[in-house]
């Protein structure tokens, strides 16, 4: 028996159509699945970036997204997100707070992003398989590496949809 991760395919309304291996899915953009994302700030309003492996299919030794990970079969949301944040920097018993979702596609994959938000200062213990390097990185620093190969493209379309975000919700 495969331990090979299955992943929910969705249709355009975000229901299940089919499960598939995960080897099936990345690589063929019309399967289109869904990922949560927590981006994680600190008391300065610094986003929390993490360094994927060099081991990684996806955007290897990129900076990219604080947490983020596929949702599981039959797991809901704001529980994936919680699992994700666990697993991936040893974080829990936080309260990610929902922000939005959005579609990103790509030559490789489509998915279905839902973004959380959680306030955190550290202690982190992070995933050394699945992360090299993590640091808070300032708006700027962010803004001066856009389009610079040191970013997923995954996380710049995170960071732009997160900056409309904050302009269309400031009073």
């Amino acid at each position: 028996m495969s331990s090979e991760e299955h992943l929910e395919i969705i249709n355009d309304n975000g229901e299940v159509i089919g499960i598939a291996p995960r080897s099936e899915i990345h690589g063929n953009p019309l399967l289109l699945h869904r990922v949560v994302h927590v981006l994680v700030l600190n008391r300065h309003g610094h986003l929390l970036l993490q360094k994927r492996s060099e081991k990684k299919d996806v955007a290897p030794g990129r900076w990219d997204t604080s947490v983020g990970g596929h949702v599981g079969i039959g797991e809901d949301l704001i529980s994936s997100s919680r699992r994700e944040m666990e697993e991936e920097l040893g974080v829990a018993g936080h309260d990610p707070e929902y922000l939005y979702s959005y579609t990103h596609r790509n030559a490789y994959e489509t998915e279905l992003v839902t973004t959380y938000r959680c306030k955190c200062e550290g202690d982190f213990l992070f995933d050394k398989e699945e992360i090299d390097e993590i640091r808070f990185w300032s708006f700027d620093e962010i803004q001066q590496a856009l389009g610079k190969q040191i970013l997923s493209d995954n996380f710049e379309q995170e960071f732009m949809t997160y900056l409309g975000y904050l302009q269309s919700n400031t009073f």
